[in-house]
């Protein structure tokens, strides 16, 4: 199978190695021309993981992953297009995709925050007729860091990653395609569903904003170390059972993934298994300088993905306390309103829309 990941970050190269190393004819894109000819001057990336420390060539035709400047060409063929970037990337990269997209393309974004729906949406206001799969999941499929221009740290693979495809009428053939590529997939009702598995808006918001004091005051804090102790659990947990109460009322049954399955050992597995959490903060790879106004944490999960549920809520009568308390706190501390600039069902332009209209649009994509 031909599979194209797009972007240069922590995950998307450790989408390529696993794509080279599962067999796939393996192509890497990325809009950074010149970080990807220094990947390229290195002739390979550098993987440690449980397995051990190996090398994967990068490069030309012959490398075990192709190197592609240029989008259409990466894009030519392709089976399976990954983007493993920030949901803060989609609403540009959905434009630049959309007339080089071909039909029976599968396009997964791990996680998504519904920018599946950003996709469809593109590439139904554009002129190409191609129909393509636009499929989401939970959580990224690796725990993972990059260390300089080509060395790669990966401290746990995803065994469980909840998924759902937009348009869900194309999910059987979106799924043959996806399980040859992460046979850990497991399917959702659809996108939306796929979307209320994103672990990031739980984790993450609470993490900073109820450890902003270290984070400001020291070079670097770990928050999923020092800064997760007992009471930001509670808080945490808190936030996860409006999660799944959003689901619930959306008529999203089990399994819901709640993320204290993360933390434990025993009980069901979560997306990572069980023990993920102590590799993560064993690794040290996570001792880092977080910036309350420009990092990931605050622009995507807080941002986009606490918008998201609280404008979820909103649009069914559903109280969300505590994600509307955080989202409002972290519009204090940025100085932004947050929830405005957020991936809102009313920026999305589907808030006037009544069930039954969202279920035939989660089923048939947005029309044409």
């Amino acid at each position: 199978m031909i599979v194209t990941v797009l972007g240069g970050g922590h995950g998307c190269y450790a989408a390529a190695v696993e794509m080279a190393e599962r067999g796939h004819t393996t192509r890497l894109w990325r809009r950074d021309a010149a970080a990807l000819q220094a990947l390229a001057a290195c002739g390979h990336l550098e993987v440690s993981d449980y397995r051990g420390s190996r090398q994967v060539s990068v490069g030309g035709e012959d490398a075990q992953v192709q190197l592609h400047h240029e989008l259409g060409q990466a894009l030519r063929g392709a089976e399976l297009i990954l983007i493993p970037l920030p949901a803060t990337s989609h609403e540009a990269l959905a434009a630049q995709l959309a007339p080089l997209l071909e039909d029976g393309q599968v396009v997964f974004l791990p996680p998504g925050t519904f920018g599946s729906y950003l996709f469809a949406k593109a590439l139904r206001d554009s002129a190409n007729p191609a129909e393509v799969a636009f499929a989401e999941t939970g959580t990224l499929p690796y725990l993972v860091r990059k260390h300089g221009v080509n060395q790669l740290v990966i401290s746990a693979y995803a065994t469980r990653l909840p998924t759902g495809v937009l348009p869900a009428r194309l999910a059987p053939q979106a799924m043959e395609v996806l399980k040859q590529a992460y046979p850990s997939v497991e399917p959702c009702a659809d996108a939306l569903s796929a979307a209320l598995m994103n672990a990031g808006p739980i984790i993450h918001p609470p993490l900073i904003l109820m450890n902003a004091g270290p984070l400001e005051h020291f070079e670097a804090w770990d928050i999923h170390h020092e800064g997760t102790q007992p009471a930001i659990r509670r808080v945490t947990s808190a936030l996860d059972a409006e999660r799944m109460a959003l689901r619930e009322a959306l008529g999203y049954g089990a399994p819901h993934f709640p993320l204290a399955d993360h933390y434990s050992e025993q009980g069901e597995p979560w997306m990572y298994g069980h023990g993920a959490h102590g590799k993560l903060t064993d690794s040290g790879d996570w001792r880092e300088k977080i910036d309350l106004h420009s990092h990931r944490y605050m622009l995507e999960d807080t941002r986009l993905g606490l918008s998201l549920l609280v404008s979820l809520g909103r649009w069914i009568g559903l109280p969300t306390p505590l994600a509307s308390g955080l989202l409002a706190l972290a519009s204090a501390v940025t100085g932004n309103d947050l929830y405005a600039q957020g991936r809102t069902l009313e920026r999305l332009g589907l808030d006037a829309l009544d069930r039954e209209q969202m279920q035939a649009l989660l089923i048939q994509g947005p029309r044409r």
